[in-house]
């Protein structure tokens, strides 16, 4: 045992103890139910995190010459310190479990077998024992490093450039070979994935289809992602049926990335197949940009073609390969660029239209698609002859419109459903509704946002390092634990853990149902002859197909 304490008494005392409660805080409930695994990997960072600034305070604590106690009275404190961290790491683990299962009471699931405090134990070992691995790979770089400069410059600057040295090397490895290289095999692996042909979707035969024999679009150039999105929706006679009435098919226009070489020339392209089937003719026509890699939520979509009794056109334009966190990372501008160039042809064309003669034109988005929307116009572009409205749903946080109109809400509105001004432009709605709780009429110019008090995506924020965001406080949404409490850092890696890896049920988190968005669209919309039973019947077409 004696090389256990040898290794041992090499960490920090002080890290090691706040590292323990870091580990024990990141037990706690936060938005998402969590599985072991995910957990251990949560507790592992947060330990890290602990370590790391437990270290960080003992050598401010020495590089300042502050007393120090004696070595029994140290060693006393210590063993009483490392008594109360472990008994308190033991309580939360045994806690878990019944924390992680309000979590999905809240969202309706049956309670899971629970965390299992061994397993999230030693994947937390596991994580910290790799981090502080390349930690102390990164001190012994700058240490050869900084003792060769030595030779030719003084010492406190050899330490000052070995520093940046060793962060230039290890970034230039993360950054130009690991990072690259993954993303490159991603990139490629999505690539094929989407070019791929699946057996179970047919290519269409009637030329107003895009992808059709008569399409400026061809079959495999929609991608998969486009090859779904244009035979997966309602019919015509699907949508009669439900109404009791004659419907025409929905229009649904789709650019694959591979159909042109630049958003200028998908754009273009979009708008001669939107010509092409008559697009504009339709009483409504609805611009969606999809999330990265091409993909629109039929959750969304259908109800809107029931709605609108199949009198709608809607167009998109893919601009990824890559999922929506990675899509962020590496071509955010260009998904950027792509919403921006088809919103400007669409809106060009449309705005020349006699106002009498014209579609209603609506935008909408989920998740990146409403963040790249929200960026596609210029307000003061569109101020003379605005658009109808927008509806976007799960908005990421760094949403410009969302984060503005957010911050400022009315005094006394939580920030999980924001009341801002007299609700004239902008309304706010979760799964009890919302969109109708004003006294004053809607605008002409309308934007609907539809979101979850669950939504990670939505509800991260960067501040929560170090400052408790104003959604955790007091009221909360009706799906977020009152056990969720903010522990500065602890929080914001749960959070990234939420964002990242967490899977709420469908009406919670970041997963949209489709009752929703009927309510959404209608309040949006205000369709003729549409009523209350209309929605509670097309709610329950839906739950009966799913």
């Amino acid at each position: 045992m004696q090389w256990v304490w040898r290794w041992l008494r090499q960490f920090c005392t002080t890290g090691l103890l706040l590292g323990t409660l870091f580990f024990a805080f990141s037990l706690t409930p936060s938005l998402i139910p969590r599985p072991s695994v995910i957990q251990g990997v949560i507790s592992g960072v947060s330990f890290t995190a602990g370590y790391t600034l437990g270290v960080m305070a003992r050598w401010l604590w020495n590089y300042l010459e502050l007393p120090v106690p004696s070595v029994r009275l140290d060693r006393l404190a210590r063993i009483g310190a490392a008594v109360v961290c472990m008994l308190f790491a033991i309580g939360f683990l045994w806690q878990a479990s019944e924390w992680q299962n309000t979590v999905r009471a809240l969202m309706e699931t049956e309670p899971a077998g629970g965390v299992q405090p061994l397993t999230v134990a030693a994947i937390a070992m596991l994580v910290f024992v790799v981090l502080v691995l390349l930690a102390r790979l990164f001190l012994w770089t700058f240490q050869i490093l900084s003792r060769r400069l030595e030779r030719y410059v003084p010492r406190r600057v050899s330490h000052v450039v070995g520093v940046f040295a060793a962060l230039a090397l290890f970034w230039s490895v993360v950054d130009g070979v690991i990072f690259t290289l993954g993303l490159r095999a991603a990139d490629n692996s999505y690539q094929q994935l989407d070019v791929l042909m699946q057996d179970d979707v047919a290519r269409p035969d009637d030329p107003v289809s895009t992808g059709g024999p008569e399409s400026l679009i061809t079959w495999e150039e929609l991608g998969g992602r486009g090859r779904r999105f244009v035979t997966s929706g309602p019919t015509g006679d699907e949508i009669g049926d439900f109404l009791g009435e004659r419907a025409p098919d929905p229009i649904r226009v789709y650019v694959g990335l591979n159909a042109a070489d630049t958003p200028e020339e998908h754009a273009d392209l979009a708008l001669q197949e939107l010509l092409r089937v008559d697009a504009f003719e339709r009483s409504v026509l609805l611009l969606a940009t999809p999330t990265g890699r091409g993909w629109v939520d039929n959750a969304a979509q259908n109800p809107v073609e029931y709605i609108l009794r199949g009198d709608v056109a809607t167009v998109t334009a893919q601009y990824s390969y890559l999922p929506s966190p990675l899509s962020l990372m590496v071509e955010g501008e260009y998904g950027q660029e792509t919403a921006r160039a088809l919103f400007n042809r669409v809106y060009g064309y449309w705005s020349d239209l006699p106002e009498d003669d014209r579609p209603d034109l609506y935008l909408h988005g989920l998740s990146l698609g409403a963040l790249n929307s929200d960026r596609s116009f210029d307000v003061y572009d569109i101020i003379d002859d605005p658009f109808h409205g927008a509806l976007w749903s799960g908005p990421p946080f760094r949403s410009e419109t969302w984060r503005t109109v957010t911050a400022g809400r009315d005094a006394g509105s939580p920030a999980w459903l924001p009341r801002f001004r007299d609700g004239s432009v902008v309304r706010f709605m979760n799964q009890d509704g919302g969109l109708d709780d004003f006294d004053t009429d809607w605008g002409q110019f309308r934007i609907a946002i539809l979101q979850y008090a669950s939504d990670p995506v939505t509800f991260f924020d960067p501040m929560s390092f170090y400052s408790e965001p104003d959604w955790m406080r007091e009221p909360r949404g009706p799906d977020v634990s009152d056990d969720l409490r903010w522990f500065p850092v602890v929080t914001m890696l749960q959070l990234l853990a939420d964002m990242a890896a967490g899977r709420a049920p469908t009406g919670y988190g970041h997963e949209y149902a489709e009752a929703h968005y009927i309510e959404a669209w209608v309040a949006l919309t205000e369709p003729d002859n549409w009523s209350d039973e209309d929605s509670e019947r097309l709610k329950a077409l839906f739950d009966e197909r799913e």
